[in-house]
Order: C-alpha cells, then sequence, then structure tokens
C-alpha cells in the first residue's frame, strides 16, 4: 500500500528531518508508525500524502507515484494529519458536510445519510448540532477520524489519533481501527505510544532522528529482544546471590522481587538450585518481552510511553 526508497528531507537551513527512508506497509496491515516526538513522523505523513516535496527518493501509494499522481490517489485515502482544519462557528455535522461537499466523488444525494453514520461511528451523535469552537481536543479528533471515514477508504492514514482522548476514548478508537481493517482498510497509524502500537497494529516501524531503525511484523520485534526473568520470594537477597552464581545476568533485587535475564538453562534447574540454597520462592517466570523492551534494545533508549 506505501514503498518509500531512500526518502530524504531536509529543510532549508540545513535540517535533516527523514534521512534516506526505506519503509514497506503491507496490504491489510494496521501498520504502526513509531517514534518519538521530532523523530520525523509527522513529516513522512506529509509527503506521502504529497503535501510536501521530498528532497530526494521516491514515494509510491496505492502502487501510484506520490505527489504525482495524487488526483488518482488521495480519493481513495483517509487522513487525519496534525489534527483536523474546522471551521470553530459551524457545528460538528455542518464541518462534515462541507467535507463531503468537496469531494467530487462524493454522491450529493446521500451525504446527509454519510454524514450522520460517520458521526455516529466516531461517538459524536449526540454533539453533531455542536459548534466546533466548543468542541475538547478529543472531540475535535473524533471529528477528524469522522471526516476520514465519510467515503470507504482502501487506505487510512491517521497522526497520532488519540491524542487529547481519556482512556475510555482511546479504548473505543482502537476498537474502530480494529474495525476497520477487519472491513478490508489498511490503517497507518503513526504514534510516540508504544503501548497503542503493541496493542492494535500487526506490523510496524521505529523512527529515531529522522532514520528507520527496525520494520516488520510487530510479534517479530518483539520476540527480537529477550524476555524477563522474575523471581518472587521474601529471600530476595540470597535468591540475587544465587542467580548471579548461575551465571544469569542484570541480577537486580527490589523488596520480593529479582528479575535478571532469563538464563539459557531450564527453568526447572534454576528453581532447583534457589530451593537447595534455601530460597522460598513464591513465583518463578520468564515474562515475555514488549514492544518497548525491544525498543529500548534495538535504540538503547526510551521514549514517553504513557503519553
Amino acid at each position: 500500500m506505501i514503498v518509500t526508497r531512500g526518502l530524504t528531507k531536509r529543510y532549508r537551513g540545513g535540517q535533516l528531518a527523514v534521512d534516506g527512508l526505506d519503509l514497506t506497509v503491507p496490504a491489510g496491515s494496521v501498520f504502526g508508525f513509531l517514534g518519538p516526538n521530532g523523530s520525523g513522523k509527522t513529516t513522512t505523513i506529509r509527503m506521502l500524502m504529497g503535501l510536501i516535496e521530498p528532497t530526494g527518493g521516491t514515494v509510491r501509494v496505492l502502487g501510484r507515484p506520490m505527489p504525482r499522481a495524487a488526483r488518482t490517489v488521495l480519493p481513495q485515502v483517509g487522513a487525519l494529519i496534525e489534527g483536523p482544519a474546522l471551521y470553530g462557528f459551524l457545528s460538528g455535522r455542518d464541518n462534515l458536510l462541507r467535507y463531503d461537499a468537496a469531494d467530487p466523488t462524493a454522491d450529493p444525494r446521500t451525504r446527509r445519510a454519510r454524514v450522520a453514520a460517520a458521526l455516529d461511528r466516531v461517538g459524536l451523535a449526540a454533539a453533531a448540532g455542536k459548534k466546533a469552537k466548543a468542541y475538547s481536543l478529543g472531540m475535535k479528533q473524533r471529528l477528524g477520524l469522522a471526516a476520514a471515514l465519510l467515503q470507504p477508504r482502501r487506505l487510512l492514514v491517521l497522526d497520532e489519533p488519540t491524542n487529547g482522548l481519556d482512556p475510555q476514548g482511546m479504548r473505543e478508537i482502537r476498537t474502530l481501527i480494529r474495525e476497520l481493517a477487519a472491513d478490508g482498510t489498511t490503517v497507518f497509524l503513526s504514534s510516540h505510544l508504544l503501548d497503542e502500537i503493541e496493542q492494535v497494529c500487526t506490523h510496524a516501524a521505529v523512527m529515531a532522528q529522522g532514520r528507520l531503525v527496525v520494520q516488520g511484523a510487530v510479534a517479530d520485534l518483539a520476540a527480537g529482544a529477550r524476555g524477563l526473568l522474575v523471581v518472587t520470594t521474601p529471600d530476595a537477597a540470597e535468591a540475587a546471590r544465587v542467580l548471579k552464581e548461575l551465571g544469569v545476568g542484570d541480577v537486580t533485587a527490589d523488596g520480593d522481587r529479582v528479575t535478571g535475564e532469563p538464563p539459557d538453562r531450564d527453568l526447572a534447574e534454576v528453581t532447583a538450585a534457589l530451593v537447595t540454597a534455601g530460597v522460598r520462592v513464591r513465583g518463578l517466570i520468564v515474562e515475555r518481552a514488549s514492544l518497548e523492551d525491544a525498543f529500548v534494545a534495538l535504540t538503547g533508549e526510551g521514549f514517553d510511553v504513557a503519553g
């Protein structure tokens, strides 16, 4: 659905915002575009949608070159980039009616029905008559998403779609994204929230300082990082000593929780060694690596995962 090769954007003054990006977004995927603020995500999306010209490299969306084929491609793409542009003096419903009227492919006879359906799908039916200037940030995000859903789309491009939403709203948008994907829409989702990407996306790419760090299936990215051995015991100091003797690396004791790198040997052997040493073992597991663990392992740094 999206392919870039050597995509680069350098602004006047020499700032290199995107540096040689090679990105491949599979059809039918929910693709997470992940990175801290300032990593080049939004600049990349603006180039994908033909809003700004690349300094170098190529972009193909739906198999067509961008921005040259924008007139053919964009009617098949719904997008929410850097928050929606709204008329504050108009209601949410009237904003969508204007969006739809600007689409030359939209049938005016079914306009009001499409607008009503889009408002209902994003949970704004009750606030449809309220002026947009009175909307909260989260409501504006919902309205922007409704605008992207006025027509069936082959591709949906969302830049930080849960920005400003409360936890319930974030859950609702994640559910909506899954439903859209199940209907056959490819979703390209930009976010700086690692846990959000892990919950909803099938594939992901990680950006840092304008460069692509890694891309692939989310399960494969997480599997590339080792998990964490966790021993729960009231004898934390003795457990830590035994684990170190067994060759477990990066052992840390905190209260009744002792952690370390997963050992190469069988966990039954680790448990037996702890018990033999008199350690009262209340629990011993290997926690699965998360996407956050993978990011830290790949880059040596983390970023805000809570929002």
